[in-house]
């Protein structure tokens, strides 16, 4: 498809497909998607791959629009004076407007022998890795999960229903979303399941056979699993760009970048009014219409609309059959209601199909995602931080 104007997604996830789809509303606008891999990695879903209950995995045909351009590479640079991106494989390509939507990744751990000898689980190849190591080794062995966020516990009891020997550490609380009540039926989950749970433990260093506790105390561990932290990729710093203390492009309310407003942002690397949102599959595909939308605005010379996004449940899956829906106020801060147990689990299925469903009508329908609003608090503090710069 040729267009008047160019733009180009940097990112291939919730984020990014979005993105692209919902461009295509305009005849006189091209889209490519510029992406490290040729498929659609579900990540929500990388703990069932490393267990073989799912493949994580959809092709681009069934969720990308058919109108958008898919090229295999990776942007190592972006030229905003010259609005072009450097590929890897060699070349350059021209924009109009760029969509950044690179996503996250776990940061390279920091802990002696953990880069080493920990396997993190945050893009699809270490995944890979991570189910080829545990096929090597018995399993009776002890396994041990650094990090009690949503991935740790959800591949700890994802292991631990295999009869996996499984120990959780968390440096702080388990999933400290979660409303303490809803916590506690977490934390009795994986008990029965036969996950050891350490909470308020840090690990000093990590061996090819054990893990050391900050106590002194040292864990057999034949494989270990490090999900803990969060970290985003340096593109945009390393291409001159603002960006918050953890490498999240900084943008306005609009999700356009404080440094150019031919280029926006959404996903888990954006940081609107330095006030980034909770990570989420369903956040990211809510920022990448939004950032789409302030693309078209501004093509049709109109005024883009400030971010107005509120969502406020989490879902967190206890193993193949048991799951916690837990439900937050419009500020997401997570209320006492809750929906534990095998209905949990049914909602958490219907989260993973739902995150693929949103993708495939927007391609279908190029502008129909809607998304609930009303978040007070983050614009609260956003603008309080504007105030302030």
């Amino acid at each position: 498809m040729s267009g008047n104007t160019r733009v180009i997604v940097v990112g291939g996830g919730y984020a990014g497909v979005l993105a692209a789809n919902r461009l295509t509303q305009r005849d006189d606008v091209s889209v490519t998607l510029i992406n490290s891999r040729s498929t659609f990695v579900q990540r929500l879903r990388l703990h069932q791959f490393v267990t073989g209950s799912d493949e994580a995995v959809v092709s681009y045909r069934k969720v990308l629009a058919e109108p958008v351009r898919l090229v295999v590479d990776d942007v190592v640079s972006i030229d905003a004076d010259l609005r072009t991106v450097t590929l890897s494989e060699g070349g350059t390509a021209d924009y109009d407007y760029l969509v950044y939507a690179v996503g996250s990744a776990s940061p390279e751990p920091r802990v002696p022998g953990a880069a080493e000898f920990a396997h993190r689980m945050d893009t699809l190849e270490a995944a890979q890795r991570l189910r080829s190591a545990l096929d090597d080794v018995p399993e009776t062995a002890p396994l041990t999960v650094v990090g009690g966020g949503p991935t740790g516990v959800e591949t700890a009891a994802e292991l631990a229903e295999l009869g996996r020997r499984v120990t959780l550490v968390c440096g702080g609380e388990l999933v400290p979303y979660l409303h303490e009540r809803a916590r506690r039926t977490a934390a009795k989950r994986l008990a029965a399941l036969g996950v050891t749970v350490l909470e308020g433990q840090k690990v000093t260093e990590v061996r090819r056979e054990s893990v050391r506790l900050a106590g002194g105390d040292t864990l057999p561990s034949a494989v270990t699993v490090w999900t803990a932290g969060f970290g985003v990729p340096d593109l945009a710093a390393r291409s001159g760009l603002s960006t918050d203390a953890d490498g999240r492009m900084l943008t306005d309310e609009t999700l356009t970048s404080v440094d150019d407003e031919r280029i926006v942002a959404a996903g888990d690397a954006v940081a609107p009014s330095d006030t980034p949102f909770r990570k989420s599959a369903y956040a990211a595909g809510c920022l990448g219409g939004h950032a789409a939308d302030t693309i078209l605005a501004r093509i049709a010379g109109k005024r883009p609309e400030p971010l107005n996004l509120s969502f406020n449940a989490m879902c967190v899956s206890l193993g193949g059959r048991t799951g916690i829906f837990q439900i937050g106020n419009r500020d997401d801060v997570a209320t006492g209601v809750y929906i534990p147990g095998r209905a949990g689990s049914v909602l958490k299925r219907l989260s993973y199909k739902a995150s693929i469903k949103h993708l495939i009508e927007e391609a279908r329908e190029p502008g129909s995602h809607t998304w609930p609003k009303g978040e007070k608090r983050r614009r609260t503090l956003a603008e309080s931080r504007r105030i302030e710069a």
